[in-house]
């Protein structure tokens, strides 16, 4: 095969690298570029959702219906980058929000009305009926006063009153899993005794005093490692596969985020004080997950790794230390007993209620799996406004929009083993009590049914993307902002509305009644709908409207920051500006901000 030549030279002349394809050619129209897929990348550029989930809405007065797009919510850069960048923007506004705040982010209840006084009262009425009835054995009477407990707790509920006042009476509602089994709260004697307080309600930090008099609130952030399972390498893999202990790293991470609940229960009865903090948990380099967290306020360092060697997860399962089936070679389900039984034998495993009644009989029992933390405990201060809580909080979350096993690419054939090895190993850990991973170690997992399949649950810890982390990545104290992330979604909304000067026009119909249907009808609408249009028309549309959008935002920042300097400094570090209107003679609250 010869090199190719252009013509005029000789023909062992090779072309150029850089010379561009002959025009007409299959090469030149090869080197254009494809016009959905720029539609694509601009629609991601603009922040419109490239997999849009179509709903049919209905108006129920009228009859007219519409179809309208809404975001697919995924948080997920391989799925939809632009939903997933607008979780993670929401995500660091909720962090830098509740990260140094002056005041408590959750007022005090108001206090009930007289009407739910009243509602109450008869609450209580009706329960002492009940249980007059109960006692004098007249079930037709139980029956009824049930009844008017159930109206009466509609009534509660409708009346503003947040949770159930009390438990149901209904027994199809009860649990029907017996009395809980109760572990001794002893601590282990190779755990670090700790010391502790009254937890106070209190959930700001610390106020130091300068030399000048000036008063600031620092905060800190941590990062919590697990334990070592043997030598790694820089690139992350083991000096030694075969003494690498993959079982126990498996264990770990499926129940590290319970080991960081206990963390914080400790830390908070250790320091005496509600403790907030916000973070999120990813793999390191050696597969093993870590977490990084925001913590309002300061603590003392050593406390901080005192408490993270005395804290330990202790899970009391049956044992699994070896597999007593094989992948290839596992019970079978028997129609007959209802339960699964022994390949050979035919004899039924033993179920899961038997195989932890055998656990607590037995005085010499031991957990099944210890988690511990490891010895590196890293923990800083970080000082409000400054450039290094900006750098911290995106250090933060600069993983939450991937999978955990894309947060470090392998290129090499030793990673990718280990990757392979570690998650072999997830496929046979089990993730809970109903896990079909217990047919593996010879026991019936709770509640168990024939469609269970050994190797093949389908818990996420087990799956080869989130390499044991399948869950609660993102944590966040109850506390910590005292808003939800659709608080935080309508804080960014009602702040853009702010800055164009638009107002919500009320609505002119009359307000429907508690025995009244919805304005609305939603129902998902089907791809292969006649008046559903092909998806790119739809992007079209919405990149047009996200695009008028922009241009209006930025005009209105551009009208904003023409008059003062101080409002262009605003706009410059991301805050909202003073818009005319009632308040103008101060600006938007900077927590409005998306």
């Amino acid at each position: 095969m010869t090199a190719p030549t252009l013509p005029g030279l000789a023909p062992d002349t090779p072309v150029p690298a850089d010379t561009p394809p002959t025009p007409g050619t299959r090469a030149a129209r090869m080197a254009l570029p494809m016009s959905r897929q720029v539609l694509k990348e601009m629609a991601a550029e603009y922040g419109v959702c490239l997999h849009p989930v179509t709903l049919r809405r209905t108006d129920l007065h009228t009859g007219h219906t519409e179809v309208i797009d809404l975001p697919c919510g995924s948080t997920r850069d391989d799925k939809c980058p632009p939903c997933a960048q607008r979780a993670l923007r929401l995500r660091r506004t909720q962090i830098r929000e509740g990260w140094h705040r002056t005041d408590e982010p959750a007022p005090a209840p108001t206090p009930a009305t007289d009407a739910q006084r009243e509602l109450i009262l008869l609450r209580a009425h009706l329960e002492f009926a009940r249980d007059d009835a109960a006692r004098n054995s007249q079930p037709d009477q139980v029956a009824d006063v049930d009844d008017a407990i159930r109206e009466v707790e509609e009534a509660i509920a409708a009346e503003g009153l947040r949770g159930h006042i009390a438990p149901t009476h209904d027994p199809d509602d009860e649990d029907d899993a017996g009395p809980r089994r109760k572990r001794s709260t002893r601590r282990r004697q190779d755990a670090p005794d700790l010391p502790r307080k009254k937890v106070e309600p209190r959930t700001l930090g610390r106020v130091y005093t300068a030399p000048d008099g000036t008063e600031h609130r620092p905060s800190m952030w941590l990062t919590l490692t697990l334990d070592s399972y043997g030598r790694v390498l820089p690139d992350g893999t083991p000096v030694d596969p075969d003494t690498y202990d993959y079982r126990r790293a498996a264990w770990d991470a499926v129940h590290f985020p319970r080991l960081l609940d206990r963390f914080w229960q400790n830390l908070r009865r250790c320091a005496g004080w509600n403790v907030q903090y916000a973070g999120c948990v990813e793999p390191q380099r050696r597969l093993a997950p870590h977490a990084h967290f925001a913590i309002r306020g300061t603590i003392p360092r050593a406390m901080l790794k005192q408490v993270a060697a005395a804290t330990y997860h202790q899970v009391w399962w049956p044992p699994a230390d070896e597999p007593v089936y094989s992948l290839d070679r596992l019970p079978v389900w028997d129609n007959d007993q209802d339960a699964w039984v022994d390949p050979d034998t035919r004899t039924p495993l033993p179920s899961w209620t038997d195989a932890l009644d055998q656990v607590d009989a037995d005085p010499d029992a031991t957990p099944v799996h210890v988690a511990r933390f490891g010895v590196q405990v890293r923990a800083e201060g970080v000082t409000p406004g400054t450039v290094h809580a900006n750098r911290t909080i995106g250090y933060i979350t600069k993983y939450i929009t991937k999978s955990a096993a894309d947060c470090h690419t392998a290129t090499t054939d030793r990673q990718r083993q280990h990757h392979d090895r570690l998650w072999q190993q997830l496929r046979v850990t089990p993730c809970n009590e109903r896990c079909a991973n217990w047919l593996i170690y010879g026991i019936q997992p709770k509640k168990a049914h024939g469609r269970l399949q050994a190797g093949r649950c389908k818990g996420k810890v087990h799956q080869r993307a989130t390499l044991g982390i399948g869950g609660r990545r993102i944590l966040v104290s109850r506390d910590w902002s005292g808003k939800t992330l659709a608080d935080h979604r309508a804080d960014a909304r009602a702040w853009v509305r702010n800055l164009l000067g638009v107002t919500i026009p009320a609505d002119d119909a009359p307000t429907a009644g508690p025995n009244d249907p919805p304005a609305y009808a939603w129902e998902l609408a089907r791809p292969d709908d006649p008046d559903i249009p092909p998806l790119q028309h739809r992007l079209l549309k919405a990149l047009s409207q996200r695009a008028q959008w922009k241009a209006a935002l930025n005009a209105a920042r551009d009208r904003a920051s023409t008059g003062a300097s101080e409002t262009d400094q605003l706009l410059r570090r991301g805050l909202p500006p003073a818009v005319p209107g009632p308040d103008s003679d101060r600006p938007a609250d900077p927590k409005e901000m998306a």
